[in-house]
Order: C-alpha cells, then structure tokens, then sequence
C-alpha cells in the first residue's frame, strides 16, 4: 500500500470508528423507549427519536477533534438523518411531525437507520426490533418473522466478512441470495450497498442484493457493473429481506421527506420557497442526506421542494415498502477494508427474541461460527482489559 494511502486508510480508520461509537450508543438506547411511546402518534415519535439521534451524535461529536484545522472547526453530525420504517415499509421513512400517522402497538416491527460523520468520514447502521409490551419484556414474534431477521442479520455478517480486497461485488451478492435461499426468505431488490468515501455516502461501486430478473430490468431496475474491491475503502453493508415478493415499490400514502444536494446541477429558482429551500441545503446540507423536518419554516420546506425536484436540484430517497402482509427486516453495518483485514465497525447484535429453526447452508454454517470465535476472543480480551484497568485505578 502506498503511503498516501496508508494515511488515508488511518484516517478513516479514526474518524470513522468514533462515528460508529455514536450509532451504536443511540440504537442501543432507543431499544427502551419504545414500549413508552406506543400511544403516541407516530410523527410525533419520529421527532423524539430524530431529535434524540441528533442530540447523541452532535453532543458525542462535539468532544473529538474540537482543535480547527487552518482556521476552520472539522465538520461533524448527521450524514443520514434518522429513519423509522414500521411493520411493511422498508426504508427512507422520516413523517414530518405534521403528519398523522397511526401511534405505534405492540408488536409493530420497527427499522430505524442513520447514519453520521466525523470530518467527512462517514458510517451508517440499521437495526430491528419489535415493540414490546411493557419494559424489560420480550415481545411475541411470528415464526417467519424470526426467519426473516436472522436470515438478514446472517447475510449481513457474511457479506460484511466477503467483502476484502481483491474481491469482486458478484461474490457477495451470491453469498447474501446463498443466506436467502436457506432461511426461505427473500432478499429486496433495489437495496444496495454502497461504497463511501468522505463527504460521499452513495459511492460509485455498488453490491445488488440479487440479481435483476428480466421482469425487473423491463420495470427499470438497473444491472449493477463489476467491480473489485480495493484496499482503504469503506462500505455500507445494507441487508434488506422480506417474506414477501422481494420486490420495493415507492409508498403511495406515505410522502418522500429525505433528499440530497445534487452538487452538479445548477438552476435559477423562481418561486420563493424553492430558493429558500436551496440556500438552506447549500449552507447546512451541502452533500449528504437531509430531511425536511431539519428546516425551521418546514411548509415552505415542503413547498419549495417540487421546483427544485423538477429541476434536478435535489436527489429523492422515496420511501420503500413491501406487500401489505410481508415481514420485513433490515440490518446496516460499515465496513472498513484496512491493511489488516475487513474490520466491521458498526452494527449490534441481533435482538434474541429473533429465533429460527431453519439453519443456513454448511459453508455459511462454517462462516458464521469461525465470525463467532473471533468476537467471542475480542469480547473476553476487552473484559480482561476493562478489568486490568478496574483494579489498578
């Protein structure tokens, strides 16, 4: 590896695990409130657990790399902001606090997704759950709904594992469809991963969960091209299955409110709200994901957007869902390909009420125990560590 690039492998290395220990605190801590929210309207909610996000990883951020550099202060914060996709809908779901949305019950399955960045470096997660009935309690799961979560969760750990250098991104996606097939499920179509780079969170290298079928590309969906994977790079390893069809659509009843900058596209705005909307995205947004309900005057916001849209100003993330009575499971991790290996720097455990009795194929099977031993060896070596620092304080 050249030297620049060891540089750069460091520095993402850093900036990008200190993220990731923001996104692992908010998920494990939004876990509780769940149950306490269920009786209140669900954009409501979505504000609490945005704010709640934002306060975690600003305040979190705000304590590292505070020295500027050439006069100007590191940028940090949000760089996807927080999701919550309920029961059938799969991702990008972000209701305004205007909206009105039925209030979450218990066993709703609930994908929330953000992600943040340190100076750029960026690193994303997605977690599911169920909500619970009370707290401290395990919620009922459905058998298919245990298939499908640790189906996603497994294809995630194994995809996350397949991804190194000298890899082709044709591998992985036969490793997540090899996962699918032995759960039963199936993996969603037009989720991909990403490579990120600073300031970039949808890279030009790409991995399909599956194959576009004939029917699919004729619907539009785009063939992802061949790439390899290379040293100092950093993914987004994104894991969608369902029990459904496996085919996304875009929501008919719920609105698109989550877009990005499209930085080469340029335009004079008529309308006034449009070009509000645009010098604030320009100002405080001007390359990762936003959603509108960041804006202070969120109705003109709103109004502003469809201009901007019409123009290519702004890239839409539309909310996903799947068929009416689909079990959905999502999961997001981040990679980083370092000169010592694959190292996966986000992304909890999956929930333990999520339980199967159908088993993954030998050669997964063998996978996923040889990624067991090693957290189980890093797990006992950072407790001795802890306990070593315990005693001599």
């Amino acid at each position: 590896m050249h030297r620049r690039q060891l540089r750069f492998a460091l520095s993402v290395a850093t900036k990008a695990d200190k993220g990731a220990l923001f996104l692992k605190s908010f998920l494990a801590r939004s876990f509780q409130p769940l149950y306490l929210i269920r009786s209140s309207p669900f954009g409501a909610f979505r504000c609490r657990m945005m704010q709640f996000g934002a306060t975690i990883i600003d305040t979190s951020a705000s304590k590292l790399y505070t020295k500027k550099v050439k006069g100007t202060a590191i940028e940090r914060g949000l760089a996807f902001p927080v999701c919550v996709s309920v029961n059938d809908v799969i991702c990008n779901n972000s209701p305004l606090a205007s909206d009105e949305l039925e209030p979450l019950k218990a066993g709703d399955i609930v994908k929330i997704d953000l992600g943040c960045h340190i100076d750029g470096y960026i690193s994303v997660a997605a977690h599911t759950l169920i909500v619970p009935e009370s707290a401290g309690s395990a919620p009922t799961v459905d058998d298919e709904m245990g298939n499908v979560a640790v189906a996603a969760y497994n294809a995630m750990l194994v995809a996350a594992a397949s991804i190194k250098a000298g890899t082709k991104n044709g591998e992985v996606t036969e490793v997540v469809n090899r996962v699918a097939s032995s759960y039963g499920v199936n993996a969603l179509a037009s989720v991909r991963m990403h490579q990120m780079k600073r300031f970039v969170i949808d890279g030009v290298k790409e991995v399909a969960l599956k194959e576009p079928t004939a029917d699919d590309l004729e619907a539009g969906e785009e063939k992802v091209d061949e790439c390899t994977f290379e040293q100092a790079e950093v993914y987004a390893v994104d894991v969608a299955m369902s029990t459904g069809e496996g085919r996304p659509r875009t929501s008919g009843s719920l609105r698109t409110t989550v877009f990005k900058r499209n930085v080469e596209a340029n335009y004079r705005l008529k309308m006034k709200n449009s070009r509000y909307l645009l010098r604030e995205v320009d100002k405080k947004f001007p390359t990762l994901p936003f959603t509108l309900a960041h804006f202070e005057d969120e109705r003109a916001a709103r109004m502003g957007v469809t201009e901007c849209l019409a123009h290519g100003l702004l890239t839409p993330y539309p909310v996903l869902h799947e068929q009416k009575d689909a079990y959905v499971a999502h999961f997001k991790c981040t990679v980083l390909l370092l000169p010592s290996g694959t190292s996966r720097v986000t992304g909890l455990d999956v929930p333990g009420y999520f339980k199967t009795d159908k088993k993954p194929d030998e050669e997964t099977q063998k996978l996923l125990e040889e990624l067991a031993a090693i957290a189980a060896k890093k797990a006992k070596k950072k407790a001795a560590k802890k306990k070593k620092k315990k005693a001599s304080s």
